[in-house]
């Protein structure tokens, strides 16, 4: 039986990736950090009690700041697979905890890269890194378009991705980036966009809300489905040479389209509720 170690499993894509690993016959390892609330919501649907037989889903404590944890649990877990999906990942909170941001997404990688170096055999590894890290790139982007990160959040999975070839290089591990466009599900996280569309757009259906707050309506994404990009990580480290990939839809939508999609299906006109501030 393949054993997988994740990061970030209680997130949109951790969850996605749990499932199908677990459906796949995996046994499945995920990262959480303690705290005084649950945020295991997208996963509870997959525990079951590690007292009962046959339990292939196991939640562990530990923080990709901590160095000496990581390693002692790999070498614990010896897992055949890793998936670094763990992240502060919202683009406008990493102006306001930059070094947070840095520490967890840029050398939280680095701490788990060197600790998967001291494992033999060393185990498949796959990054989650970000079309973010194109930034002001012209598109169309692709696996050899420049980085120009505009963000810390950005600048921070640069720098991963870039020890993630480094060490690939160095110490023959198979690892592999991928640089995902934006992708959305019921999971998604409500502060970012497509969530934050969705869920007002029901609550004024309901009659909870009255208005929407939003920023640029005319802003473009290439926005993707959760589930089949989990599907591309996985499929990365199946390959028989690790590379790089960009993984996206190769279309591009705006918010303006999104709220007339999302308005649309309930019957209301979403200039009758949305503020531009």
């Amino acid at each position: 039986m393949k054993r997988a170690f994740i990061t970030g499993i209680t997130g949109q894509d951790g969850s996605y990736l749990a499932e199908l690993l677990l459906e796949k016959g995996y046994e499945v390892w995920g990262l959480i950090r303690r705290s005084s609330s649950f945020h295991t919501g997208r996963i509870e649907h997959l525990y079951q009690d590690p007292h009962e037989r046959g339990v292939r889903l196991h939640l562990v404590y530990g923080d990709l700041s901590d160095g000496g944890s990581l390693a002692s649990l790999l070498k614990q877990i010896q897992p055949d697979e890793v998936y670094n999906l763990g992240a502060q990942s919202h683009v406008r909170v990493s102006f306001d905890q930059s070094l947070y941001t840095a520490d967890v997404v840029a050398l939280g990688t680095l701490r788990l890269l060197d600790a998967l170096r001291q494992l033999s055999p060393m185990p498949r590894y796959y990054q989650a890194s970000s079309s973010e890290m194109f930034g002001s790139t012209p598109p169309p982007q692709s696996e050899k378009s420049p980085f120009h990160p505009r963000s810390p959040y950005a600048c921070a999975k640069v720098f991963a991705f870039h020890q993630v070839v480094n060490y690939r290089e160095a110490y023959g591990i198979f690892a592999c980036n991928g640089i995902l466009f934006n992708h959305e599900s019921p999971r998604r996280g409500e502060t970012f966009v497509t969530r934050k569309i969705t869920r007002a757009a029901t609550r004024i259906k309901l009659g909870l809300q009255d208005k929407l707050f939003l920023g640029n309506l005319d802003a473009r994404r290439d926005w993707g489905y959760a589930p089949d990009y989990v599907k591309a990580m996985w499929s990365m480290l199946q390959a028989g040479q690790p590379d790089d990939y960009v993984i996206a839809t190769g279309e591009t939508h705006s918010v303006r389209e999104w709220l007339e999609e999302c308005f649309g299906y309930l019957g209301l006109n979403w200039q009758d509720y949305v503020v531009v501030d």
